[in-house]
């Protein structure tokens, strides 16, 4: 995810990538050259050290995404994390303190918030367009799709869950965005690995994460959630995403094209007593790096912050909490 982040940052006439950090000695020269990096280390720390940085990117394995993102705050950056924020809610809010603590911003890359749909539809649910939100469902399945197979992803002590902490994040994240963030009251969960684990000792690969989790969130306002996520499912598409949100005025659909990551957004309005559908007014859009720049340089409030970031972990942690437990549990 490193390059990507790269990418989105040359694209702000403010920003310089000047320094990048990776542990494989290889892809620090490939990606270093591709992007002409001027200075390049195999250890975080050591860049830390020796570079006096506005901002930094945490693109890792989710194990070091707390503790990258400390030491970097403490040096005296803004930091922009991958997602999942953490491996845990407690390590969320850890970083979270540290951020207050140093005076820094503290971003989480939910970059499905940052295309021209999502944008379009949070500006059509501020309007007011669909009433009152009360039931949403947020949802990305693959057929078969377990990314790096045999490796971290796979490895709960590296990853801290499969995919929904991998793919879920992003459609949790989303649907919690346009819902306007409501309060979460208690979760009811399971979660699955009947593919996953049948292909890994077919493959003798390391796997002992789910392959599927499903969650539904309660919220104080009444409100509830579906959320589905699977890296291993029988269904024909490669790839399936979408996220419903249904009102007392009308509903809203996002979804994939043609099982790939090209996006369509329609509104579901009523008109003479029929619903019909309606396509939103295209809305700009830039990458949550450009974002992330643009909000610091120009003095602005940025979007998908640490707040919001702990409050994703904690539904993390009670839909597996509750998928292991059997039962509901309230949200920590």
């Amino acid at each position: 995810m490193g390059r990507w982040h790269i990418e989105g940052y040359r694209g702000h006439p403010a920003c310089r990538v000047v320094a990048i950090a990776d542990p494989d000695a290889a892809r620090l020269a490939e990606i270093g050259d591709k992007f002409d990096v001027p200075r390049r280390y195999e250890s975080a720390d050591e860049m830390l050290k020796n570079e006096k940085l506005d901002v930094v990117s945490v693109a890792t394995p989710n194990k070091y995404h707390k503790p990258l993102t400390i030491a970097a705050l403490k040096a005296g950056a803004h930091v922009l994390c991958e997602k999942p924020m953490a491996m845990n809610a407690r390590e969320a809010r850890e970083m979270l303190a540290a951020a207050k603590a140093c005076g820094r911003r503290l971003m989480i890359n939910f970059s499905y918030r940052f295309n021209e749909q999502s944008q379009a539809l949070k500006r059509e649910v501020e309007s007011g367009v669909l009433g009152k939100v009360y039931f949403a469902r947020t949802v990305w399945h693959r057929s078969r799709g377990i990314p790096g197979f045999g490796g971290w992803f796979g490895r709960k002590m590296l990853s801290g869950g499969g995919p929904l902490i991998d793919l879920g994040v992003h459609r949790l994240d989303l649907a919690l965005w346009l819902m306007g963030y409501p309060k979460p009251v208690w979760v009811l969960a399971n979660a699955y690995h009947h593919l996953g684990s049948s292909m890994a000792r077919k493959a003798k690969k390391s796997f002992d994460v789910e392959d599927m989790a499903v969650g539904f969130i309660k919220f104080a306002d009444g409100s509830a959630l579906e959320i589905e996520a699977s890296w291993a499912s029988n269904r024909p598409e490669a790839e399936f995403m979408e996220t419903r949100l249904f009102g007392t005025k009308g509903g809203l659909l996002q979804h994939n094209v043609d099982e790939g990551y090209r996006f369509e957004a329609e509104l579901h309005l009523e008109k003479g007593g029929k619903v019909v559908r309606k396509t939103p007014r295209r809305a700009k859009a830039t990458s949550a790096m450009y974002h992330f720049v643009d909000s610091i340089v120009n003095r602005k409030p940025h979007s998908a912050t640490g707040e919001e970031g702990v409050t994703v972990m904690r539904l993390l942690d009670a839909i597996y909490a509750s998928a292991k437990k059997g039962k509901p549990v309230k949200t920590a």
